[in-house]
Protein backbone atom coordinates (compact mmCIF):
# COMPACT_ATOMS: atom_id res chain seq x y z
CA UNK A 1 0.00 0.00 0.00
CA UNK A 2 1.68 3.11 -1.15
CA UNK A 3 1.77 6.72 -0.84
CA UNK A 4 -1.77 8.30 -1.75
CA UNK A 5 -1.52 11.17 -3.73
CA UNK A 6 -4.34 14.33 -4.56
CA UNK A 7 -3.12 14.72 -8.22
CA UNK A 8 -3.74 18.28 -9.42
CA UNK A 9 -5.14 18.96 -5.96
CA UNK A 10 -4.92 22.41 -6.30
CA UNK A 11 -6.30 22.88 -9.80
CA UNK A 12 -8.90 20.33 -9.37
CA UNK A 13 -10.92 21.27 -5.98
CA UNK A 14 -10.22 24.89 -6.34
CA UNK A 15 -14.03 25.27 -5.22
CA UNK A 16 -12.79 24.09 -1.42
CA UNK A 17 -10.46 27.33 -1.10
CA UNK A 18 -14.17 29.19 -1.82
CA UNK A 19 -15.91 28.67 2.06
CA UNK A 20 -19.11 29.59 0.62
CA UNK A 21 -19.13 27.09 -1.80
CA UNK A 22 -18.25 24.58 1.08
CA UNK A 23 -21.27 25.44 3.13
CA UNK A 24 -23.19 25.34 0.88
CA UNK A 25 -22.26 21.70 -0.32
CA UNK A 26 -22.28 20.07 3.56
CA UNK A 27 -25.95 22.51 4.17
CA UNK A 28 -26.97 19.92 1.22
CA UNK A 29 -25.68 17.06 2.49
CA UNK A 30 -27.27 17.83 6.14
CA UNK A 31 -30.74 18.49 4.14
CA UNK A 32 -30.36 15.48 2.16
CA UNK A 33 -28.89 13.37 5.82
CA UNK A 34 -31.76 14.16 7.61
CA UNK A 35 -34.51 13.70 5.78
CA UNK A 36 -33.01 9.88 5.22
CA UNK A 37 -32.37 9.49 9.14
CA UNK A 38 -33.55 12.24 11.25
CA UNK A 39 -31.98 15.71 12.77
CA UNK A 40 -30.59 12.79 15.97
CA UNK A 41 -26.78 12.38 15.07
CA UNK A 42 -26.90 9.59 17.44
CA UNK A 43 -28.80 7.59 15.62
CA UNK A 44 -27.85 9.15 12.24
CA UNK A 45 -24.39 8.18 11.12
CA UNK A 46 -24.86 9.83 8.07
CA UNK A 47 -25.44 12.69 9.98
CA UNK A 48 -22.72 12.49 11.98
CA UNK A 49 -20.53 12.00 8.96
CA UNK A 50 -21.70 15.70 8.10
CA UNK A 51 -20.99 16.96 11.54
CA UNK A 52 -17.69 16.27 11.26
CA UNK A 53 -16.81 17.30 7.26
CA UNK A 54 -18.21 20.76 8.70
CA UNK A 55 -15.97 20.61 11.52
CA UNK A 56 -13.28 20.23 8.91
CA UNK A 57 -14.05 22.81 7.15
CA UNK A 58 -15.15 25.45 9.68
CA UNK A 59 -18.13 25.50 9.35
CA UNK A 60 -19.44 27.50 12.47
CA UNK A 61 -22.04 26.18 14.92
CA UNK A 62 -24.64 28.00 14.17
CA UNK A 63 -25.00 27.70 10.60
CA UNK A 64 -24.87 23.56 10.63
CA UNK A 65 -27.87 24.08 13.30
CA UNK A 66 -29.54 26.51 10.76
CA UNK A 67 -29.41 23.88 8.49
CA UNK A 68 -31.15 21.26 10.81
CA UNK A 69 -33.82 23.17 11.40
CA UNK A 70 -34.02 24.07 7.77
CA UNK A 71 -34.09 20.17 7.38
CA UNK A 72 -37.29 20.14 9.52
CA UNK A 73 -39.56 22.74 8.45
CA UNK A 74 -42.50 22.58 6.61
CA UNK A 75 -40.94 24.12 3.67
CA UNK A 76 -37.81 22.82 3.62
CA UNK A 77 -36.08 22.43 0.00
CA UNK A 78 -35.56 18.47 -1.17
CA UNK A 79 -32.80 18.07 -2.73
CA UNK A 80 -33.04 14.73 -5.40
CA UNK A 81 -29.52 13.55 -5.92
CA UNK A 82 -28.81 13.14 -9.43
CA UNK A 83 -25.47 11.64 -10.81
CA UNK A 84 -24.26 12.91 -14.45
CA UNK A 85 -21.96 10.99 -16.99
CA UNK A 86 -19.88 12.41 -19.94
CA UNK A 87 -16.39 13.22 -21.53
CA UNK A 88 -14.65 15.91 -21.10
CA UNK A 89 -11.74 16.48 -23.99
CA UNK A 90 -9.56 14.49 -25.56
CA UNK A 91 -11.72 11.58 -24.15
CA UNK A 92 -11.08 11.74 -20.46
CA UNK A 93 -14.17 10.27 -18.36
CA UNK A 94 -15.79 12.34 -15.95
CA UNK A 95 -18.61 11.95 -13.30
CA UNK A 96 -20.81 14.89 -11.80
CA UNK A 97 -22.84 14.53 -8.35
CA UNK A 98 -25.65 16.69 -8.16
CA UNK A 99 -27.66 17.10 -5.22
CA UNK A 100 -30.75 19.68 -6.88
CA UNK A 101 -33.91 20.24 -6.21
CA UNK A 102 -34.61 21.00 -10.21
CA UNK A 103 -33.84 18.69 -12.26
CA UNK A 104 -34.18 19.77 -15.47
CA UNK A 105 -32.18 22.78 -14.27
CA UNK A 106 -29.76 21.16 -13.26
CA UNK A 107 -29.21 18.67 -16.55
CA UNK A 108 -29.63 22.06 -18.65
CA UNK A 109 -27.01 23.45 -16.79
CA UNK A 110 -24.62 20.42 -16.82
CA UNK A 111 -24.99 20.03 -20.77
CA UNK A 112 -24.12 23.52 -20.89
CA UNK A 113 -20.72 23.12 -19.11
CA UNK A 114 -19.77 20.35 -21.13
CA UNK A 115 -20.48 21.64 -24.42
CA UNK A 116 -18.41 25.17 -23.82
CA UNK A 117 -15.69 23.04 -22.39
CA UNK A 118 -15.83 21.10 -26.08
CA UNK A 119 -16.76 17.77 -24.00
CA UNK A 120 -20.13 15.88 -24.36
CA UNK A 121 -22.82 14.69 -21.55
CA UNK A 122 -22.89 11.26 -21.68
CA UNK A 123 -25.71 8.25 -20.76
CA UNK A 124 -26.39 6.72 -17.67
CA UNK A 125 -23.93 4.17 -17.29
CA UNK A 126 -21.49 5.45 -20.03
CA UNK A 127 -18.17 6.12 -18.33
CA UNK A 128 -19.57 5.36 -14.22
CA UNK A 129 -17.49 1.78 -14.87
CA UNK A 130 -14.32 3.70 -14.85
CA UNK A 131 -14.57 4.48 -11.04
CA UNK A 132 -15.04 2.36 -8.07
CA UNK A 133 -16.77 3.30 -5.34
CA UNK A 134 -14.87 3.74 -1.61
CA UNK A 135 -14.81 5.07 1.65
CA UNK A 136 -12.28 7.36 2.52
CA UNK A 137 -11.20 9.26 5.55
CA UNK A 138 -8.93 11.72 6.64
CA UNK A 139 -6.91 12.17 10.34
CA UNK A 140 -4.21 13.99 11.59
CA UNK A 141 -0.89 12.29 11.69
CA UNK A 142 0.15 13.38 14.60
CA UNK A 143 0.38 10.83 17.27
CA UNK A 144 0.35 7.83 14.65
CA UNK A 145 2.22 5.34 13.33
CA UNK A 146 1.59 4.31 9.76
CA UNK A 147 2.33 0.80 10.12
CA UNK A 148 0.98 0.53 13.40
CA UNK A 149 -2.55 2.18 12.47
CA UNK A 150 -2.21 0.24 9.25
CA UNK A 151 -2.26 -3.25 11.37
CA UNK A 152 -4.67 -1.96 13.54
CA UNK A 153 -7.31 -1.14 11.15
CA UNK A 154 -6.65 -3.69 8.37
CA UNK A 155 -9.65 -6.23 9.71
CA UNK A 156 -11.89 -3.22 9.58
CA UNK A 157 -12.06 -2.77 6.12
CA UNK A 158 -8.95 -1.05 5.42
CA UNK A 159 -7.86 -1.47 1.71
CA UNK A 160 -5.28 1.73 1.16
CA UNK A 161 -3.21 3.74 3.97
CA UNK A 162 -1.41 6.85 2.52
CA UNK A 163 -0.92 10.26 2.82
CA UNK A 164 -2.06 13.31 1.29
CA UNK A 165 0.15 16.57 0.12
CA UNK A 166 -0.81 18.21 3.52
CA UNK A 167 0.38 15.77 5.34
CA UNK A 168 -2.95 14.00 6.74
CA UNK A 169 -3.20 10.55 6.70
CA UNK A 170 -5.28 8.96 4.48
CA UNK A 171 -7.53 5.85 4.82
CA UNK A 172 -9.89 4.21 1.89
CA UNK A 173 -12.08 1.33 2.26
CA UNK A 174 -14.85 -0.69 0.11
CA UNK A 175 -17.97 1.03 -0.14
CA UNK A 176 -20.03 -1.20 2.15
CA UNK A 177 -17.07 -1.32 4.72
CA UNK A 178 -17.67 2.45 5.35
CA UNK A 179 -19.82 2.39 8.47
CA UNK A 180 -17.00 -0.73 10.38
CA UNK A 181 -14.18 1.53 9.68
CA UNK A 182 -16.48 5.20 10.39
CA UNK A 183 -16.96 2.80 13.90
CA UNK A 184 -13.44 1.20 14.40
CA UNK A 185 -11.98 5.07 14.31
CA UNK A 186 -14.27 5.96 16.93
CA UNK A 187 -13.68 3.05 19.02
CA UNK A 188 -10.10 4.10 18.68
CA UNK A 189 -11.07 8.01 19.96
CA UNK A 190 -9.75 8.90 16.24
CA UNK A 191 -12.11 11.73 14.75
CA UNK A 192 -11.47 11.86 11.18
CA UNK A 193 -10.94 15.84 9.89
CA UNK A 194 -13.35 14.54 6.88
CA UNK A 195 -15.14 11.03 6.28
CA UNK A 196 -16.78 10.54 2.71
CA UNK A 197 -17.96 8.39 -0.05
CA UNK A 198 -15.67 8.70 -2.85
CA UNK A 199 -14.89 7.32 -6.70
CA UNK A 200 -11.33 6.17 -7.38
CA UNK A 201 -10.88 5.87 -10.98
CA UNK A 202 -9.73 2.51 -12.11
CA UNK A 203 -7.53 3.40 -14.89
CA UNK A 204 -6.31 7.07 -15.85
CA UNK A 205 -5.11 8.81 -18.58
CA UNK A 206 -1.71 11.10 -19.02
CA UNK A 207 -2.14 14.26 -21.14
CA UNK A 208 0.40 16.88 -22.10
CA UNK A 209 0.28 20.10 -20.10
CA UNK A 210 -1.90 21.53 -22.57
CA UNK A 211 -4.48 19.30 -22.97
CA UNK A 212 -4.87 18.41 -19.36
CA UNK A 213 -5.60 22.21 -19.05
CA UNK A 214 -8.66 22.47 -21.11
CA UNK A 215 -9.82 19.14 -19.11
CA UNK A 216 -9.24 21.02 -15.91
CA UNK A 217 -10.88 23.89 -17.23
CA UNK A 218 -14.04 21.86 -17.74
CA UNK A 219 -13.44 20.44 -14.37
CA UNK A 220 -13.65 23.95 -12.65
CA UNK A 221 -16.60 24.72 -14.90
CA UNK A 222 -18.65 22.04 -13.41
CA UNK A 223 -17.40 22.43 -10.01
CA UNK A 224 -18.64 25.94 -9.53
CA UNK A 225 -21.83 25.14 -10.66
CA UNK A 226 -24.25 25.78 -7.72
CA UNK A 227 -25.79 22.47 -7.98
CA UNK A 228 -22.59 20.30 -8.17
CA UNK A 229 -21.39 18.34 -5.21
CA UNK A 230 -18.49 16.82 -6.52
CA UNK A 231 -17.00 16.50 -9.62
CA UNK A 232 -14.73 13.05 -10.77
CA UNK A 233 -12.37 12.61 -13.58
CA UNK A 234 -9.99 9.78 -14.63
CA UNK A 235 -6.77 12.37 -15.70
CA UNK A 236 -3.86 10.94 -13.99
Amino acid sequence: MGRIFEVRKSTMFARWDRMAKQFTRIGKEIAISVKAGGPDPATNPSLRRCFANAKGVGMPKDRVEAAIKRAQGKDMTNYEEVIYEGYAPHGIAVLVETATDNPTRTVANVRMHFRKGEGSLGTSGSVAFTFHRMGEFKIKSEGQDLEELELDLIDHGLQEIGEDEEGNIVLRTEYDDFGIMAKALEDKGITPISSELTRIPTTTVELPEDQAKEVLELVDRLEQDEDVQKVYHNLK
